[in-house]
């Protein structure tokens, strides 16, 4: 009993102290942003840049199951996104467009796998929106779940880590595709979370400085 009170003491520990040593965000913001956003009445969320990584390697790593774990990763943190804006949208001043509209346009266009290749300015033509969102999100698996329980106990604190999660959000004016604003953070996830968690606290980050807030 006493080693699992000890156990649970030392994750939670690892936990709390991991919270606080994240990476800062950062955040720009145009000149022109409060001018642009206040005339803005629908945005949208276009799919996600999704990467997945390793620091080592798995066993029987395969790379084209890698890459429909990314398009796969990058769908739901779209939807993940919409669900949470749409939740939150009594606290905005625009509408959200819905992520399956988005896409359907996008794919009736052609243009689905080309995002890319395509400026923000003319997405948003084809969205029939006055900005589009543009993500990016890189996650890195750096250490087994028990590997690092091991080292919390045998070692302590900052041994807790087991992934990282990066993401980058960009709002784009769709009159003519200037950056408006771009929203940086990078977290961890520990023994104690997972990667559904890692996102929800991002968009908690997220949520907090969104630039279409009432302004109260």
């Amino acid at each position: 009993m006493k080693k699992i009170t000890l156990l649970l003491s030392c994750l939670l520990t690892t936990t709390l102290m991991l919270a606080q040593f994240e990476g800062s965000k950062q955040i720009f913001e145009s000149p022109k942003l409060v001018q642009l956003t206040s005339e803005h009445k629908t945005v949208a969320i276009l799919p996600f840049k999704a990467s997945i990584s390793y620091k080592r390697l798995p066993k029987n790593f395969d790379a084209q199951t890698n890459r429909d774990e990314e398009r796969k990763l990058g769908s739901n943190l779209q939807s993940g996104m919409y669900t949470y804006l749409l939740r939150k949208s009594a606290d905005y001043t625009v509408t959200v467009q819905d992520v399956e509209r988005t896409n359907v346009l996008l794919k009736q266009s052609e243009v689905f796998d080309k995002i890319d290749e395509m400026t923000p300015d003319a997405l948003a033509k084809i969205l029939g929106v006055d900005a589009v969102i543009k993500c990016g999100y890189a996650y890195e698996k750096t250490s087994s779940e028990g590997l690092a329980i091991a080292k919390t106990l045998l070692i302590g604190f900052g041994t807790g880590k087991v992934a990282s999660g990066e993401m980058t959000m960009n709002v784009y004016n769709g009159a003519d595709g200037d950056l408006l604003w771009r929203f940086y953070k990078e977290m961890n996830e520990d023994v104690m979370s997972s990667a559904n968690a890692v996102m929800e606290r991002m968009m908690r980050k997220v949520g907090r400085n969104f630039p279409y807030g009432i302004k109260k």
